[in-house]
C-alpha cells in the first residue's frame, strides 16, 4: 500500500523548491517508512540543486531527517513503528569498507545515495503516474514522509526522549562530519593544538568536539567576526580573522612547534596548503571541505615524508552511524555538544527562505519543521 506525502521538489538553481503531492512505495524488506518531523538543510543539498553532484533533477532532496517510524519491512529488527529515529547516509553493508565499519567510504556510496533511485534502478517515489527522483542519501527527507533503509536509520536513545526532533535532525550529516573528524578520523589527543579553518556548522561542530577531546589550544579561523565570536563561545581558545589578520603568522607564534592537527572545512586549496605548512612533526591535516574537481594541492615532499605528516580526506567524520550518533546525543545531553545554539527552525513551507538564510550566513544551521 502506497503512502501519500507532500514533498519539496528541487528543479534546479533557477527555480524555487515546490511543495507537491507524491506517493511513496510500501516499504520493502529492508526499508523503513518514517513520518518526517524535522530535517536540516545542508550545503550538500545546495550542491545538488546547483548540479555539482550526479543526482538527476528534478528530485526530492533532504538528508538530515528525523521523525517517527510508521512502517517497517519484514527484515527490519532494530526499529519498530512508533520509535523516534534519525536518518543519515546509506551504505551497502557488504563491501570492504562496510566490512570494517567504515560506511562513509562504502564502495557503492553513489548508487546507494545519489542516483535518485534504489541501487537496482527502481524508484521509491511517484507522481501523477510517473516517477520522481528521490532516495537521496537513502531517505529524501524534504517531505512529510521518507522511505529509508535498515542501515541509515538510527533509533534515538531513551535518554533523549524529550529532545526535539529539530535538535536531533542535523546530527545526521554536517555536525556528525565535523565532530567525527576530530573524535574519530584524527583521534585528537588532549593537550595538543588544533586549528579549524572555517566556522560554519561543520567547523563549529569540530570546535565543540575539540573541546571534548581536550585539545589545547583550539584555534578557529574564519573571515566573519560573528562566526569567530560564536566559535569562542563553543570552545575555541583563540580566533583569527583571515581577512584582517595574518592567521598563519598568529598560529606560528602561538604554536612554534607547529600544529598537531589542522582541519579544513573550506575546500579552498590555498588555505589547505597553508594549513599543511603549519603542521608539526607527525601532524595530521584533515580535509572535509569540498573543492572544485579541477583543483589540485601542492605540498613539499621532503616536509611531508621527513616530518611523518598525514593528509587525509574525511567523509562523514568516519562515522559508524549506529554507535556515533548516540554518542553525539549523549554529549549533547551532558552539555558538551550544545549544537542547538547553531539552529534556527523554519516551517516546511518556508524551505526557500531556509536555504537563503543558510547560504547568506544569516543562520548557521537552518532546520525545517514538517509537523509536531
Amino acid at each position: 500500500m502506497t503512502t501519500s506525502a507532500q514533498a519539496a521538489i528541487c528543479y534546479g538553481s533557477d527555480k524555487p523548491f515546490a511543495i507537491e503531492p507524491v506517493t511513496l512505495d510500501e516499504p520493502r524488506a529492508d526499508e523503513v517508512l518514517v513520518r518526517v518531523v524535522a530535517c536540516g538543510v545542508c550545503h550538500t543539498d545546495m550542491a545538488v540543486r546547483d548540479q555539482q553532484l550526479p543526482t538527476p533533477l528534478p528530485a526530492v532532496l533532504g538528508h538530515e531527517g528525523a521523525g517517527v517510524v510508521e512502517k517497517v519491512g519484514i527484515g527490519i529488527t532494530h526499529v519498530k513503528p512508533g520509535d523516534r529515529v534519525i536518518m543519515s547516509f546509506n551504505s551497502c553493508g557488504h563491501c570492504p569498507s562496510c566490512d570494517i565499519d567504515k560506511p562513509t567510504y562504502c564502495y557503492n556510496f553513489v548508487p546507494e545515495n545519489w542516483l535518485g533511485t534504489r541501487p537496482d534502478g527502481s524508484h521509491t517515489t511517484h507522481q501523477d503516474g510517473g516517477t520522481v527522483n528521490a532516495n537521496f542519501f537513502g531517505q529524501s527527507s524534504f517531505a512529510t514522509y521518507a522511505l529509508a533503509h535498515a542501515r541509515n536509520v538510527v533509533k534515538v536513545p531513551e535518554s533523549a526522549a524529550d529532545v526535539p526532533f529539530a535538535i536531533l535532525a542535523p546530527l545526521g550529516c554536517g555536525l556528525m562530519t565535523g565532530a567525527g573528524a576530530v573524535l574519530r578520523s584524527m583521534t585528537v589527543r588532549a593537550g595538543l593544538p588544533i586549528a579549524i579553518f572555517g566556522t560554519g556548522a561543520v567547523g563549529l561542530a569540530a570546535v565543540m568536539a575539540a573541546k571534548i577531546a581536550g585539545a589545547n589550544p583550539i584555534i578557529a579561523i574564519d573571515v566573519h567576526d560573528n562566526r569567530l565570536a560564536l566559535a569562542r563561545e563553543m570552545g575555541a581558545t583563540h580566533a583569527f580573522n583571515g581577512k584582517t589578520q595574518d592567521a598563519a603568522a598568529e598560529i606560528g607564534a602561538l604554536c612554534p612547534q607547529g600544529l598537531a592537527y589542522a582541519l579544513d572545512t573550506t575546500g579552498i586549496n590555498k588555505l589547505i596548503e597553508q594549513a599543511f605548512a603549519l603542521l608539526s612533526s607527525a601532524g595530521i591535516l584533515g580535509i572535509v571541505g569540498a573543492s572544485p574537481p579541477s583543483d589540485n594541492l601542492t605540498f613539499n615532499e621532503a616536509s611531508f615524508m621527513g616530518g611523518g605528516k598525514t593528509v587525509k580526506g574525511i567523509l562523514g567524520g568516519d562515522s559508524d552511524l549506529q554507535t556515533f550518533l548516540p554518542e553525539l546525543i549523549e554529549h549533547h545531553l551532558a552539555g558538551r555538544f550544545p549544537h542547538d545554539r547553531l539552529i534556527k527552525t523554519f516551517p516546511f513551507a518556508a524551505i526557500n527562505e531556509a536555504f537563503h538564510a543558510g547560504e547568506s550566513g544569516e543562520v548557521v544551521k537552518p532546520v525545517l519543521v514538517m509537523s509536531n
